[in-house]
């Protein structure tokens, strides 16, 4: 029988932590949950500033709960003080007063990076940030972000405009979104009807291509909650940016591909976050 390891002998060794601040899906496929399973197969040790708790299905949301902005502060300077979280990624921001406990936060502790997945409305039409938090949002956030992802009526919303429907207009309302005071802006362009999945980053230095095969399938429940927290593990790991956003892209077309085919509920689905540690379901 062997011997275990004496682990008062062996080096301490630091884990790369980052945080989410987001909404609940009960569901398990968006929001904290997701960011948590990326996190997790990417390397990254996940914390959680919990924003709102949704009832939520593969089939829609029924109800939401916004969390008070003093239990959002209190979670903020819980993580901050104790554990060397180097990145944040943000999602569901319900409404202004926690998009001001947010900016408050950020402002206070200053990570490294911060990922802003601008989250607005669902896919099945609930509205998931106030209106009025949406100027709040942008004049309080989008400076603080060096990484904006929204999708093309995301990002037609924040700059109150119609969907841009060529990688033309991407760039251009990227652009725009970048004089708002993000450092860079991901443009998603996977909702358009174009040939490839292509998504453009903007900076002010210039505009990065990223095209990946169009992958059909009904479980892509949290697509953009994935990418945007494969992002930040990625910056957590020493990625730069640009490499940062192709190995989050690697890994979310891996996890739609392998999605694609497995049943979670009656509606649209999730992609399958631990698809590479995925045992083989054949054998069952």
């Amino acid at each position: 029988m062997s011997t275990p390891p004496n682990r008062s002998r062996m080096p301490l060794q630091r884990v790369p932590v980052a945080l989410s601040i987001a909404g609940s899906d009960s569901s398990g496929g968006a929001g904290i949950q997701a960011d948590l399973k990326t996190f997790s197969a990417l390397g990254v040790y996940g914390a959680t500033v919990l924003t709102a708790v949704t009832a939520q299905s593969t089939r829609g949301i029924s109800a939401v709960h916004i969390i008070p902005p003093q239990i959002v502060s209190a979670q903020l300077e819980a993580v901050f003080d104790d554990l060397d979280i180097r990145a944040v990624k943000l999602g569901m921001l319900a409404d202004a007063a926690t998009v001001e406990a947010v900016v408050a936060g950020l402002i206070r502790y200053r990570p490294f990076f911060v990922a802003l997945d601008p989250v607005m409305i669902a896919s099945s039409g609930t509205r998931l940030l106030s209106t009025d938090a949406v100027s709040r949002l942008i004049s309080g956030l989008l400076p603080l972000t060096d990484c904006l992802t929204p999708n093309l009526a995301e990002a037609a919303a924040l700059l109150q405009t119609t969907l841009a429907s060529s990688e033309a207009e991407m760039e251009q309302q990227g652009r725009a979104l970048l004089d708002l005071g993000p450092r860079a802006v991901l443009m998603k362009g996977g909702h358009a009807m174009l040939d490839e999945a292509v998504d453009l980053l903007v900076t002010r230095t210039g505009t990065q291509r990223f095209a990946a095969p169009r992958i059909v399938s009904s479980n892509l429940h949290g697509t953009g909650c994935t990418l945007s927290a494969g992002i930040t593990a990625a910056v957590v790991r020493g990625a730069p940016l640009t490499t940062a956003i192709e190995k989050a892209k690697g890994y979310l077309s891996g996890a739609v591909d392998a999605g694609r085919d497995l049943v979670f509920g009656h509606g649209s689905g999730p992609v399958d976050h631990l698809h590479r540690g995925r045992y083989d379901r054949s054998s069952d």
